[in-house]
């Protein structure tokens, strides 16, 4: 394993990528896993740095492969992804990759201390600086009711703690590595009411500071995005504010109409 070959390479002329501060380019995207299937679909979108845009659409429509391209996980079958204008294939993988925080929603904790699982790859971090990131988390009142607080042990994958408090440890530690670009896929999807509604308030106190792309399942976690894309068989169909979105009567107003039907008339 240790001597496995990436496929994803650095080309030999690789530059440093710049703090993003402008904006990222989807243009003409398409990808397949396997030739002759294709997952997306000639995607073009642009956002604007400190923007928070959302991706939404039924399972398998393409929103967490659109992420995984960002950061180089995957290349592009065809077209092309650009941040401040630089295509990301022109730049070496550690500085596109430092650049970018990511929260999904299955959570990787150690058996090891509070602490140390959000400084997990900062080690250079003061407690000062944890304990920041908690607070812009909105974890730092729960680590602190904690029996020994920072130094509590969390348990083998976080066991001895909340779905909520993972999620939160876990935006906490993105926090921490000072992202200009977050992104978090699905990262409330398997929480209970109170618990989502914890971290949505982390997630809005990340506003503004950082460029946000969020895939969603729960829409009630996206009331706040600047823009919402949907998609639909590795296609963007439709794209707007939840407001003008709803007045389509379109894709995404059934799929908020399936899940709110019940609670929210609006």
């Amino acid at each position: 394993i240790m001597k496995t070959v990436p496929d994803i390479q650095e080309g030999p002329h690789a530059r440093i990528l710049p703090r993003h501060r402008e904006s990222i380019v989807f243009k003409d995207v398409s990808f397949s896993y396997e030739p002759g299937v294709p997952v997306l679909q000639d995607v073009s979108l642009r956002i604007a740095a400190g923007e928070m845009v959302a991706f939404v659409g039924s399972t398998g429509a393409g929103k967490s492969t659109l992420l995984d391209l960002l950061p180089r996980f995957y290349d592009a079958t065809s077209g092309s992804i650009a941040i401040d204008g630089i295509d990301i294939r022109h730049v070496t993988l550690h500085s596109l990759r430092k650049q970018i925080g990511i929260v999904s929603q299955e959570v990787l904790l150690f058996h090891d201390s509070i602490a140390n699982n959000i400084s997990s790859g900062c080690s250079e971090k003061g407690m000062g600086e944890i304990m920041e990131a908690a607070r812009i988390a909105h974890a730092h009142d729960f680590i602190m009711a904690q029996s020994e607080d920072y130094q509590t042990l969390v348990g083998d994958r976080g066991i001895l703690l909340s779905g909520g408090q993972r999620q939160r440890i876990a935006i906490a530690r993105a926090v921490l590595t000072d992202p200009s670009i977050l992104m978090l896929d699905e990262a409330a999807s398997a929480l209970d009411a109170e618990s989502e509604k914890l971290v949505q308030e982390a997630i809005d106190r990340l506003r503004g500071g950082r460029t946000i792309l969020v895939v969603a399942h729960r829409l009630s976690t996206i009331r706040k995005a600047d823009r919402i894309y949907v998609l639909e068989g590795g296609r963007v169909v439709e794209t707007g504010t939840r407001e003008e979105l709803m007045a389509l009567n379109g894709r995404f107003r059934q799929l908020y109409e399936m899940q709110f039907r019940t609670s929210d008339p609006s």
